[in-house]
């Protein structure tokens, strides 16, 4: 490609709104245009990324043995109401009405459509299993969409859909996806982790999610310093906490506590002078249902934290909110002396798993001014309990004992073991070994397509720009012409340029009329692998190599020069 027929509009400042380098770097070098609030523009040099992203994702897919199709944007709202979603999904679900008064929704996911197309059409198990996938825009209504390609509203999603016999074909073709998306992060060059996850609102019986490594990642990721383990925050799990302080020794009682903190458990321990580990702290808030609002307790030891999706997910509620003082005070609790031992009884609640059989610890005792000392946490329902707690740096691997750590990542992969949730719904059935009807057993794993051409950047880039990895970047080498004005060198870099392109190799040429300054300048914002720059020393015999990467300058002589750059460049 000749920089006189390219358009790739550059600029010198970013959006105010761009915080991130990626957002910064895509439109300040051409590869996006933004034209609305969450909403962008590929120009040429974005979808040559785009698309060598999206070849590495479909080869990969292909080999897995999965089947492309192509399922339509606009999807009919009584899909949705099949699976119970239309009414919970929240506002990202765009909903509109046709002329006709039709209800439709702009697909953010598959899931309803892909069990539309399986049902009535695969009724065997012979049949079985079957993966379903495609590459297509998806749009999700955000609220705030920023941080450019990594949440916008319009994006484009590889999302593929295994249906399965039985959970044990499905766990199988969960692992097998596993390691398919492992060798597509592997082959673009990326660092990643493949950390276990929380299944939001897809839903399902577990989950996985590909993180790539960066300073500027929106998840946080626990990972142990020794072994493979790896987690979203969301899902994270821990060996159970220990402390070496004794534990307070009293007789069950009730203890009058005058404070006025009421909500500071290390006010409580200090009157106690016990550790806060021995403390049980209660965290109230309100459930949002689909129906309904409710006020929910959930009690963590008073040294931890309270991981609020885990405990959305131990209530089932569409989202937490907090809960007033008058809202408590209206069902009988008091803020700051709740605790999980002679509760209203219909306050709903729950308990975090590490105080299972716990003992001589410190409580509220629901009345205003008592704790209870030498609680025991026992005989409470089996359902009470969940894994409710924040893990924390420093904390045990529960897989070998060594200690964990936190780093940041961008989410650029999922997978999920959905069960029979989505067929059950929507009575997609096929007939077993034995002649039953059964639900479908799925799987469901998506890719972020658009998103990974952000994420390339937020794991490779400098204060000057983009740096391109080989296996995305648009050219592999920008032969730059110092002074156009020269025709010599003009004709060198010309015919240089039609050798490695005639030779199969990602050139561009910058024939442009302006200034040295403004084409190295561009060539560092754009971040191409390699710049050659054609100028004074030519007449010596020499050219200049540019690494984007190092900035390093190595001077090579034209005698074999082509050579040089084809196995450079290979």
């Amino acid at each position: 490609m000749r920089y006189s027929n390219l358009f790739a509009p550059t600029t010198k400042e970013a959006p105010k709104d761009a915080t991130l380098p990626s957002h910064q770097f895509l439109i300040r070098a051409g590869f996006i245009s933004q034209y609305g609030s969450g909403l962008y523009n590929f120009l040429p040099l974005g979808k040559i990324v785009f698309d060598k992203i999206k070849a590495v994702v479909k080869e990969e897919m292909d080999k897995s043995g999965a089947n492309e199709i192509q399922m339509g944007v606009v999807t009919p709202a009584d899909l949705w109401r099949e699976s119970g979603r239309y009414s919970i999904f929240g506002k990202e679900l765009l909903r509109f009405q046709d002329r006709k008064n039709n209800e439709f929704v702009l697909g953010p996911t598959h899931e309803e459509v892909v069990v539309d197309i399986v049902k009535n059409r695969i009724t065997s198990y012979k049949q079985l299993p079957l993966h379903l996938y495609q590459i297509t825009t998806k749009f999700r209504d955000e609220a705030r969409p920023r941080f450019g390609l990594l949440r916008g509203r319009e994006f484009t999603m590889k999302d593929g859909y295994s249906f399965h016999k039985n959970e044990a074909s499905m766990r199988e073709e969960f692992a097998h996806m596993e390691q398919t998306y492992t060798k597509i992060f592997t082959r673009l060059g990326l660092d990643f982790r493949a950390v276990d996850a929380d299944s939001g609102a897809i839903g399902g019986s577990g989950s996985k999610e590909f993180m790539v490594l960066a300073d500027n990642g929106e998840d946080d990721i626990v990972v142990c310093e020794k072994c493979s383990y790896a987690a979203n925050v969301e899902a994270a799990k821990r060996a159970k906490q220990t402390c070496q302080i004794e534990p307070p020794q009293a007789e069950f009682a009730k203890f009058h506590t005058p404070t006025p903190v009421k909500d500071s458990i290390a006010h409580i321990a200090t009157f106690f002078k016990v550790d806060p580990f021995y403390t049980i702290k209660s965290v109230i808030k309100k459930a949002i249902y689909e129906d309904r609002e409710e006020i929910i307790a959930f009690f963590i030891r008073g040294n931890d934290t309270l991981q609020e999706t885990k405990a959305q997910n131990a209530c089932g509620s569409l989202d937490l909110v907090d809960a007033s003082e008058e809202e408590l005070l209206s069902i009988g609790l008091i803020a700051g002396f709740c605790g999980p031992l002679k509760l209203p009884e219909d306050v709903q609640f729950f308990i975090d798993e590490e105080l299972r059989d716990e003992k001589n610890l410190i409580c509220g005792a629901n009345e205003d001014q008592y704790h209870f000392v030498g609680v025991h946490v026992v005989n409470f329902n089996e359902a009470r309990y969940k894994d409710l707690v924040a893990v924390r740096i420093g904390d045990i691997c529960p897989c070998c004992g060594a200690s964990l750590g936190i780093t940041k990542g961008i989410e650029v992969g999922h997978i999920f073991q959905l069960g029979q949730k989505y067929a059950s719904a929507m009575q997609a059935t096929f007939l077993d070994e034995f002649g039953k009807s059964q639900a479908f057993y799925m799987g469901c794993y998506g890719i972020g397509v658009s998103r990974l051409v952000a994420v390339m950047i937020e794991a490779s880039h400098d204060e000057a720009g983009c740096i391109w990895n080989k296996q995305t970047t648009p050219f592999m080498l920008d032969i730059i012409i110092s002074n156009i004005k020269n025709e010599s060198d003009v004709r060198f870099a010309t015919d240089l340029y039609e050798n490695l392109s005639a030779s199969g190799f990602e050139v561009l040429l910058d024939d442009r009329a302006e200034r040295f300054g403004v084409k190295i300048k561009d060539f560092e914002l754009m971040g191409f692998p390699y710049a050659l720059i054609v100028g004074k020393g030519l007449a010596e015999g020499k050219v200049e190599l540019v690494d984007r990467k190092t900035l390093e300058k190595t001077s090579l002589h034209v005698e074999d020069l082509q050579a040089q750059l084809k196995e450079l460049l290979s």
